[in-house]
């Protein structure tokens, strides 16, 4: 007696028969059928995943430099103080030459004019000051120019009242203690929308908190670029992975009056706007940090000022501004950050035709999220 074949049709995967009619797994509804994995797909999986196990065994206190400096301000001083102490510190932008007594001094110049603020009479940490800030009351005081002759005892706790004011939602005060791990920091600091972190310890005998730093999204990248080799894995193009803003871009001329650049600055929340030419050829970059240049000249209500008169005013060393184009990988992208103080990229074609925008938020966002959940 011969075994009958079996010809009944066979069921491909996802289905399975019991007996009777086929089952499908929810699985097949949830995720097309793949196809294969390309090695270049592989690796930049392979690379984030590296990235992300090493931001999870270190702490935010190891991204500190050996030797670093901070001021704090209290909030009842005055806008004007908390600027000239800043710059009386070092703690300009390179894009504007440093006075005198800071050369002399061989102080080194910073770049990111922020500083966190303290509430002694609640005992508490406040909140972080920006340039943000600064540009805030720029925008105010020219909605209110009757109010200009008050700007120099404007003071940092009525900040808040500012924002109201222009209608800015008020930024949240975030901080986290420095013996978290670094992955926890980096995922505050997107859901905040924050560019920096206060680093921010309880002393457990006194119940007193203490600001022991602040972090940035540059040095968070640039610690991962130094010490991470695998970001030479991230070799897939921009273009494919369409990292950035590549629509609703906002630019300006040379001859844009300032405030106008102030005003998009403010009403977009972010922190520079491409210039162009007139055949759409990216010529320069105007930087929120650009603004402190004419606070720091008491130019409050000169406000008329183009945008090629106030970039006129950077310093010589001026390093330039930092391009890309679509067919760039992170790859690539780290080594600029290893090598150079980088905080956004201007992507352009080969004609340097602006084709978007990469901030570190876009890339700090990528390497964090980017198919996360698919990781067992």
């Amino acid at each position: 007696m011969t075994k009958a074949e079996d010809t009944r049709p066979q069921l491909p995967e996802p289905f399975i028969s019991l007996g009777h009619a086929p089952f499908v797994q929810p699985s097949s509804y949830l995720r097309p059928p793949m196809a294969s994995e390309r090695p270049i797909d592989r690796e930049e999986r392979q690379g984030l995943r590296a990235i992300r196990n090493f931001l999870k065994v270190r702490t935010s206190y190891d991204v500190l430099p050996l030797s670093f400096r901070l001021i704090i301000f209290d909030t009842s001083l005055s806008v004007k103080e908390s600027l000239n102490i800043l710059i009386q510190n070092g703690m300009l932008c390179p894009h504007n030459s440093p006075s005198p007594a800071i050369q002399k001094k061989g102080i080194p110049i910073g770049c990111i004019v922020s500083a966190p603020l303290w509430d002694s009479k609640a005992s508490k940490f406040a909140g972080l000051l920006t340039t943000s800030d600064y540009i805030n009351v720029i925008q105010y005081y020219f909605q209110n120019p009757a109010a200009l002759d008050q700007i120099d005892q404007f003071r940092l706790d009525s900040l808040r009242d500012v924002e109201k004011a222009l209608g800015v939602a008020p930024p949240e005060t975030i901080s986290i203690d420095p013996e978290r791990p670094l992955y926890e920091a980096c995922r505050r600091m997107l859901e905040s929308r924050a560019r920096r972190i206060p680093l921010v310890t309880n002393d457990s005998q006194t119940d007193r908190s203490h600001v022991l730093s602040v972090i940035t999204q540059y040095r968070i990248l640039k610690f991962v670029a130094v010490n991470v080799p695998d970001t030479q894995m991230l070799r897939r193009p921009l273009g494919e992975l369409l990292l950035g803003t590549y629509s609703n871009i906002a630019t300006a001329s040379m001859d844009t009056p300032v405030i106008d650049v102030i005003h998009i600055l403010v009403e977009r929340s972010i922190s520079s706007v491409p210039i162009l030419n007139s055949d759409g050829v990216v010529y320069n970059v105007f930087e929120s940090v650009d603004v402190i240049g004419l606070i720091r000249g008491g130019i409050y209500d000169d406000l008329s000022l183009t945008v090629g008169e106030v970039l006129k005013k950077r310093s010589p060393e001026f390093p330039g501004i930092y391009t890309c184009s679509l067919k760039d990988g992170l790859d690539t992208i780290f080594d600029t950050i290893r090598k150079s103080r980088v905080h956004r990229l201007v992507v352009v074609d080969e004609h340097f035709k602006l084709k978007g925008v990469l901030t570190l938020s876009d890339i700090l966002h990528y390497i964090l999220l980017e198919g996360e959940n698919d990781e067992v």
